[in-house]
């Protein structure tokens, strides 16, 4: 087994070429059977075997820098550069992160899970280089939708101008997470059909030289090519067409499902768990698209993971206009919606936290200086939300919490958020953002639903020892902790705060006379967060003794939900001992 043997890329050089087809199934073999235990990009990775071997094979690197854009299709990088076993061992899968880290390896170069970033930081590495006087090559690859970001154009925009080398590899294997989207898409497909001779070449337009390969998946193609770029000393565009699940039946079928799949069997397809059906974003995609049957003027936008509000291939289909998917482009989302509102329309943008923070100037300025009407659904905002460093999504109410007029709700089950959803349809007082909840679904069959979400939140139980102020997904947390606390023979109050920006200065002047001791939970960051914001006006107005829970300000990484918060505290069990201490009943 070649994989086995090797602990470095000099080690691809080593093997004949003769050798490299079998090398290139191996590495297939093990995407697929780490990818069916415990998941993973499928999709991406399998798209691009052939090339990072070819890249491996013509570039001596650390020396040479390659950058991956997104760095999600780099598990075969990862098997190259002396990291085979996390996909050769069952016991080491969860060894690597699934995005490029320094702190893995010397040959990854950023770390990085955002996308379009890479021929900005393929410029900067040419800059350096020139500076230094050295002549190693700087490669970046592009692809799986990241050309549609505008940081992509303005990267590119950039690298047309430069004065020495650079080699940008396009991986176009004509799909994003869905389906590409967008005008450049077009030209592409143009490209493949002409077999790069198109007279329309957006690349060149630019005023890059330009290179085409189709045959995207002929390692010896493919190290052909790069080899004759190797040491150029103008920017270059190398075209290749690869195919989206490459060797993988199932993914070659369905690109989209396949992109990041949940564990599988390999032999069949067939995957080990069924998709909640119940999970918020089926429930957003079946309240949407009954409104948007009954209010043409009603629109649902995407930023290029339209799974995320629900909205299935099969579901866009019916709705038709009346769903947009933009690409990854997530500036231009947040403008767009803000247009379609001043407009009249009633859009809705469904996008995770970590990408919103891509667009926070057009929040800024697009939309609250307007005070645009539109509603946003703020996924993955949460400690349960995605764990990895590059995706972490518990940043957002320090981010939101600093636009002026937007009113930015935190529901607690399944009710409330869809009643907020609905209010939020009709208000026309601003923009509304929804932290839509990512804990598990809770209903609450006999939630009352305000007049006006705006005004703030809803004391659930009364108490005079302890107000309890629980936010969003935090809030069964309150619960048990409410209920722990009454056996202990504390009086508690609990509260929905349901604003998670602006808290109602009114209720908290109330509880912080009624209580001497009020109590903050979230799970989102404690430095100006929810917590702290609510300190501020109880400190202005009471001499209440505050304590705010919450997460860390750091960049954790595939951390243990559970475990992180229990070292904060946040247990019902950690709760109580601070509550009955600070009361001065321990």
């Amino acid at each position: 087994m070649y994989l086995e043997q090797i602990d470095a890329p000099s080690d691809v050089r080593a093997l004949p070429a003769s050798a490299l087809p079998a090398l290139c199934d191996e590495i297939r073999s093990a995407i697929i059977s780490s990818s069916a235990a415990v998941g993973g990009h499928l999709g991406p990775n399998l798209a691009v075997v052939e090339l990072t071997v070819a890249l491996h094979r013509v570039f001596r690197s650390p020396r040479d820098k390659i950058v991956f854009d997104v760095s999600h299709q780099t598990y075969p990088h990862k098997m190259l550069t002396g990291r085979a076993r996390a996909f050769l061992d069952p016991a080491h899968y969860e060894d690597v992160s699934g995005f490029s880290s320094p702190r893995e390896s010397e040959h990854d170069l950023f770390a990085m899970g955002h996308t379009s970033t890479s021929v900005s930081l393929a410029c900067g590495l040419v800059k350096a280089r020139e500076l230094a006087g050295e002549g190693y090559d700087v490669v970046c690859v592009i692809g799986d939708g990241a050309l549609s970001g505008g940081l992509a154009f303005e990267g590119l925009d950039n690298a047309a101008e430069l004065t020495s080398g650079l080699i940008i590899v396009v991986n176009d294997n004509e799909w994003s997470i869905a389906p590409d989207q967008g005008g450049i898409y077009r030209n592409l497909a143009e490209l493949r059909s002409t077999g790069g001779a198109a007279p329309h070449n957006f690349f060149r337009a630019l005023g890059f030289d330009y290179r085409y390969l189709e045959r995207g998946h002929d390692v010896a193609a493919l190290e052909g090519a790069l080899g004759e770029l190797a040491g150029v000393d103008h920017p270059v565009v190398l075209h290749v067409h690869t195919k989206k699940g490459a060797g993988y039946a199932p993914a070659e079928a369905d690109p989209e499902t396949w992109h990041h799949p949940r564990p599988f069997d390999v032999k069949t397809g067939a995957f080990l768990s069924s998709a909640d059906a119940r999970g918020y974003d089926a429930i957003t995609g079946s309240f949407l698209f009954a409104r948007m049957a009954a209010d043409k003027g009603v629109v649902a936008v995407s930023a290029a993971t339209p799974y995320v509000m629900g909205f299935t291939p099969e579901l866009r289909a019916q709705i038709g206009p009346q769903f947009v998917d933009v690409g990854i482009a997530e500036e231009h989302a947040v403008s767009y919606v803000t247009a379609l509102a001043q407009a009249g329309a009633k859009p809705v943008l469904g996008i995770y936290a970590t990408f919103l923070q891509r667009a926070y100037d057009q929040l800024w300025h697009d939309l609250c200086l307007n005070a645009a009407p539109a509603t946003i659904l703020v996924f993955g905002a949460s400690v349960y939300g995605t764990t990895d460093a590059t995706h972490l999504g518990f940043f957002d109410i320090p981010l939101l919490g600093s636009l002026p007029g937007l009113t930015y709700l935190a529901p607690t089950c399944r009710e409330e958020y869809l009643a907020m959803l609905d209010w939020s349809l009709g208000w026309r007082g601003g923009p509304v953002a929804i932290r839509v909840p990512v804990a598990d679904v809770v209903s609450r069959p006999d939630f009352a639903r305000p007049a006006n979400f705006a005004r703030g939140g809803e004391v659930v139980r009364e108490g005079s020892d302890v107000a309890i102020l629980a936010l969003g997904d935090a809030f069964p947390l309150g619960e048990r902790a409410c209920e722990a606390l009454e056996g202990r023979g504390v009086s508690p109050t609990l509260v929905n705060p349901r604003l998670a920006t602006t808290p109602d200065e009114e209720l908290l002047e109330g509880l912080g006379s009624r209580h001497g001791l009020v109590v903050t939970l979230e799970d989102g960051i404690v430095e100006g967060g929810f917590g702290e914001r609510c300190a501020r006006v109880l400190a202005e107005r009471g001499d209440a003794r505050v304590r705010c829970y919450g997460l860390p300000r750091a960049f954790l990484d595939r951390y243990d939900p559970e475990e992180l918060l229990a070292r904060r505290g946040m247990t019902v069990e950690g709760v109580v001992g601070d509550v009955m201490r600070d009361l001065g009943r321990a």
